[in-house]
């Protein structure tokens, strides 16, 4: 669904910048009340919690994905200054693997961080919908 793609593009937008959970929640808000209707905003909503798995790991790497991450990082750091320092090429090989990882779980964390962004602010504008109906 080409309309959730554009949708989570511009939740990652709004993680780039350094503000509040509500203050990137508000922007996204007006963002999407302007450019998508009511009826495309449910059906985003639904295809977003389809594609949305909630266990543990997700819930960790959502949370902490630097935490997550950083084991991963200082593999690569360790293997490199072994590979380069004992010539070892296992080692350096060992480097690769953990920037490699660390990168894909950050970019993960990442897109789950969006996600997340994205739901809380479509499930935002139904409560202000529903509350101005009343």
């Amino acid at each position: 669904m080409a309309q959730l793609e554009r949708l989570l593009k511009m939740a990652e937008d709004e993680l780039t910048e350094y503000s509040t959970d509500a203050r990137k929640m508000e922007k996204l808000r007006r963002k999407i009340g302007l450019t998508v209707s009511v009826t495309e905003q449910q059906q985003v909503k639904e295809a977003l919690l389809a594609t949305m798995k909630s266990n543990v790991i997700t819930q960790v790497v959502e949370e902490q994905r630097q935490a997550v991450a950083l084991p991963f990082w200082g593999i690569a750091g360790l293997g490199l200054l072994l590979g380069i320092s004992l010539n070892q090429p296992i080692c350096l090989l060992a480097s690769i693997a953990g920037t490699v990882l660390a990168y894909r779980i950050q970019k993960w964390g990442w897109k789950l961080q969006a996600n997340r962004l994205l739901l809380q602010t479509l499930e935002d504008i139904e409560t202000h919908i529903a509350q101005t109906i009343k």
